[in-house]
């Protein structure tokens, strides 16, 4: 058992069996043919669909999907992530951060937080000029930055340790 969810809320329960797909309880017949890389010509209810596979994110368990051109992202949990929900554990596997190492040697440029400041996965966080490059530093999950060990203008060596999170 699956349940799919679509971004604009929608829910359903998929049941995968030796024969047939369940959709909601219901047989879920369709005619699928790949038609190239990642590709498919779907043919469900006398309807006719180009589904493509824009990106598949197997850790978040998150795909992206144009279907005649129109661009759907779903998330998929299994009978297990249920669950974790069911249990109140859906976050045991989130990762945690505690700290941000510098990933080369170099000069600190800019530092984009302050102690505090909650940032979210991706934000910018540090500006680090190495190689005659500036690399933007972004944050690797969600956290508030506790402390930052780092001065702009300092010269920093790989692996150091550039800011602590909470």
């Amino acid at each position: 058992m699956l349940q799919v969810k679509t971004g604009n809320g929608k829910t359903w329960q998929v049941d995968i069996q030796k024969e047939t797909i369940l959709l909601n309880d219901t047989p879920f017949n369709w005619d699928v043919s790949p038609i190239g890389p990642n590709t498919f010509h779907i043919i469900k209810d006398a309807r006719s669909f180009t589904a493509e596979v824009v990106s598949a994110n197997y850790q978040e368990k998150t795909f992206t999907f144009k279907i005649n051109g129109a661009t759907q992202t779903v998330s998929v949990k299994d009978r297990f992530d249920l669950l974790l929900d069911k249990l109140g554990m859906s976050n045991a596997n989130a990762h945690k951060i505690n700290e941000v190492k510098a990933p080369m040697p170099g000069l600190i440029l800019d530092v984009k937080v302050q102690p505090g400041q909650e940032v979210k996965k991706g934000d910018p966080i540090m500006i680090l000029e190495a190689m005659k490059m500036e690399n933007i530093l972004k944050s690797p999950g969600d956290g508030v930055v506790k402390e930052i060990k780092v001065q702009e203008r300092q010269n920093v060596e790989k692996n150091q340790v550039l800011i602590l999170f909470q």
